[in-house]
């Protein structure tokens, strides 16, 4: 890793809140490290010297404004560890980002898409990105799993298609995931080695979003405490981690004291433990893989 001004320089999203506020503290507490974070609406805490602007991954403009902000404050400085955390866990058809995209869709990959094609010349030579992802892109229930790459559904959802609900997070995570390998690819043929980590935290207890109805939060609740216990019995992969042991993992894997094995790229917790299984075959279809990065580029105005 990379060092400047004597100073490990980490920008990261969703480190306010769930899992991601014990990682960012873990990160923040590493000698000689940097960090910055993006943050939505005021009153938003961070470890001391934690410097905090302001994102709202709902309005490419607002990731636009805050990937100038991010390099102003840099002056040059390179960026050695990209973490992109933050995420909904689901939203209605009706629910929509600034742009008109569906909100999940917009938030949880759009956003993370944009944010890490504009600072990737920030980058260090052998700086690190991290994207959060989870399991739940190839989930136990079929009828809630991506079957397709389903692009213009999960953008502009409909009441009963793939893009609302819980199958909107399922098919973010599995863009999430698509992603990364797609970055793993592009940096391995670049000038400097990009490394690439797709993490999954397993399940937490997550809220289910900023703006989620009470109907949805209560329905995730149960899900979360009672139908996936039981699927935990079978798939050890769906057993529930404590957002503390989550956080310090993805530190871990931000850090680069927990690595996939050479040619890979997916850490997946079971049981608490990392894991480096196989994405799942959609997830790494190349032409599945390709279209989203460009239809991604179409939709945020960002060259292909």
């Amino acid at each position: 890793m990379n060092r400047h001004d004597g100073k490990r320089v980490v920008v990261m999203t969703g480190a306010t809140s769930g899992f991601g506020v014990h990682a960012v503290r873990q990160i923040a507490a590493e000698p000689g490290t940097r960090v910055i974070i993006g943050a939505r609406g005021t009153g938003r805490t961070a470890p001391p010297g934690v410097r905090i602007l302001p994102l709202d991954l709902a309005s490419l403009a607002s990731v636009r404004s805050f990937a100038a902000a991010v390099a102003g404050e840099l002056s040059g400085t390179r960026i050695d560890i990209l973490i992109l955390n933050a995420g909904l866990h689901g939203s209605a058809a009706e629910d929509r980002s600034a742009e008109g995209f569906g909100l999940t869709f917009a938030v949880n990959h759009l956003a993370h898409y944009l944010l890490a094609r504009l600072l990737l010349p920030n980058i260090a030579d052998g700086g690190r990105l991290v994207i959060t992802s989870s399991n739940m892109h190839d989930p136990p229930l079929g009828r809630i799993a991506p079957g397709s790459l389903d692009i213009d559904e999960w953008a502009h959802p409909t009441p009963k298609g793939s893009g609302a609900g819980i199958r909107s997070y399922t098919a973010s995570k599995l863009c999430n995931l698509m992603t990364a390998l797609s970055f793993s690819r592009l940096g391995a043929v670049g000038t400097g080695r990009l490394d690439v980590v797709a993490f999954n935290p397993g399940l937490t207890g997550g809220a289910a979003g900023r703006d989620a109805p009470a109907i949805q939060k209560a329905l995730l609740a149960v899900v979360m405490r009672m139908v996936f216990p039981i699927i935990g019995l079978v798939r050890p992969e769906f057993v529930m981690n404590a957002p503390e042991h989550s956080g310090a993992m993805l530190a871990d894997v931000a850090l680069g004291k927990i690595r996939p094995p050479e040619g890979q790229v997916y850490v997946s917790l079971v049981r608490g433990r990392p894991t480096f299984p196989e994405p799942s075959e959609l997830a790494r279809d190349r032409a599945a893989q390709d279209l989203l990065w460009h239809e991604s580029a179409l939709m945020t105005g960002i060259s292909p």
